[in-house]
């Protein structure tokens, strides 16, 4: 009430005609409201006969100076003016906020406290902090007994699956984020004031990560929680691939018995010239990536240095089973599929595997057989082929089913091109591709794992 005394003062008002606050609570808690009636102002103050609201300060020091954040009249838009009251501007506006230049010199407060309770990377930490738990072991074995201590390889690890939920496109500009994200902070477990780490940390340890097989212990970990929470099917999957663009230009994919070619004028970016010249695996390779393949997603469809991508995937709530990364050859989806069916299927139990058109051949449907596996593959009958699936597999109801379920593992691809930023790998070879994409993977089955149980 103080400063409301003081601005009626200034006024030209009497202290014992200050009107009433119109707000509850201590001056400290909150912003009050002043209302002064246009007949308590005197007449060189007044605005046109409308009555003047005050809204005085959040804290007691500043109220106690009679400095307000805001002064309005109740009046319409086009007369909203300022006016100077002694020796301070008062700002008359719809409400409008004081833009305070002085920033707070000392707070205290958490990471824990910036993200809100409901918030759904909460549900997907507790998993995490699960699986790493259980590798703890095998980190043990990762790094020596003396030295100087590194950084903690679940952070490394949280963090890669952070890249992939908040699509961050590499890691330096991760670690330039880590300085000012609080939520990142949180979720490595690291305070505000604890200094980040450089982006070489992540390079210099992923030698370390592939020859503990860390990445694929990490996905199977993943996995294994999936099951426990019962939400794997044990019976219907569905298998399918794609091709991840490699880190490597078509201007690097050269003979590769040719002769020296001499320097380009410009080094940086070199003009090459290959219309006309026949291209292909056999006789031609990228140097900057010898294991990426020329491939093509369907004809008529540019060729690109490619991997090729697979994932199987289970057919109740969509779910990854594994994902391999190969080399995109003709064979290279049919080879995939049998192979993760042998490591990641085993069972004397019948099932049943969906895919599309391009699994439809007679070796593949005989493997699928001698393997207790139902081949639920769509049919190709273009042109003269004629499909390896009969009406006796396309009669039943659970074909169909099958048919219309594995459609969804399109939606896995989706999301790990354009969130998890897996459309173009970042790196060079078969082996740290495959580190990626299990990475990537992870981060999916997580966010599915977790919308899930909260379910």
């Amino acid at each position: 009430m103080r400063a409301a005394v003081d601005l009626h003062r200034e006024l030209g008002g009497d202290a014992e005609e200050v009107c009433e606050v119109r707000a509850d609570g201590p001056l400290s808690a909150k912003p009050k409201a002043v209302e002064l009636a246009a007949s308590e102002v005197p007449p060189e103050r007044r605005l046109g006969g409308r009555r003047v609201v005050a809204v005085l300060a959040g804290e007691d020091r500043l109220a106690s100076e009679s400095v307000f954040h805001d002064l309005y009249v109740d009046a319409s838009e086009s007369e909203l003016r300022g006016i100077d009251i002694g020796s301070r501007r008062f700002i008359f506006g719809a409400m409008r906020g004081f833009d305070s230049k002085q920033s707070s010199m000392l707070f205290l407060k958490s990471p824990e406290a910036t993200v809100r309770p409901d918030h759904p990377i909460r549900e997907i930490k507790k998993l995490v902090d699960v699986v790493l738990a259980e590798l703890s072991p095998a980190f043990d074995e990762m790094y020596a007994e003396n030295g100087r201590p590194s950084i903690p390889p679940e952070r490394l690890l949280k963090a890669t699956l952070l890249m992939a939920f908040y699509s961050v496109r590499s890691e330096r500009l991760f670690c330039e984020q880590l300085d000012y994200n609080l939520l990142f902070r949180w979720f490595l477990d690291m305070d505000m004031v604890e200094p980040g780490f450089d982006p070489s940390t992540f390079s210099k340890n992923r030698q370390r990560l592939i020859e503990a097989d860390i990445a694929k212990r990490l996905f199977f970990r993943v996995v294994e929680q999936a099951r426990k929470a019962h939400l794997l099917s044990h019976e219907h999957f569905t298998v399918d691939g794609t091709l991840i663009e490699a880190w490597a230009s078509l201007k690097s994919f050269k003979k590769k018995e040719a002769p020296p070619a001499p320097p380009p004028a410009d080094p940086g970016n070199p003009s090459v010239d290959f219309h006309g010249e026949k291209r292909s695996n056999e006789t031609h390779a990228s140097t900057t990536d010898p294991e990426a393949k020329l491939a093509r997603k369907s004809s008529g469809t540019t060729a690109k240095l490619s991997f090729s991508a697979h994932s199987l995937m289970e057919n109740r709530n969509g779910l990854l089973i594994d994902f391999r990364i190969a080399a995109a050859t003709g064979t290279a989806e049919r080879d995939s599929a049998l192979a993760m069916m042998d490591d990641v299927l085993p069972g004397e139990r019948r099932i049943t595997l969906a895919a599309d058109k391009g699994y439809d051949t007679k070796d593949f449907v005989k493997s699928c057989r001698d393997r207790a596996v139902t081949p639920h593959v769509a049919q190709n009958n273009s042109g003269r082929r004629r499909s390896a699936i009969d009406a006796r597999t396309t009669s039943r109801p659970g074909y169909a089913i099958s048919q219309r379920v594995r459609k969804r593992v399109e939606e896995i691809f989706g999301w790990m091109k354009s969130v998890g930023g897996f459309r173009r790998t970042r790196f060079r070879g078969l082996e740290r591709t495959q580190l990626a994409g299990y990475f990537v993977g992870a981060a999916y089955n997580l966010l599915r794992i977790a919308r899930l149980v909260a379910a």
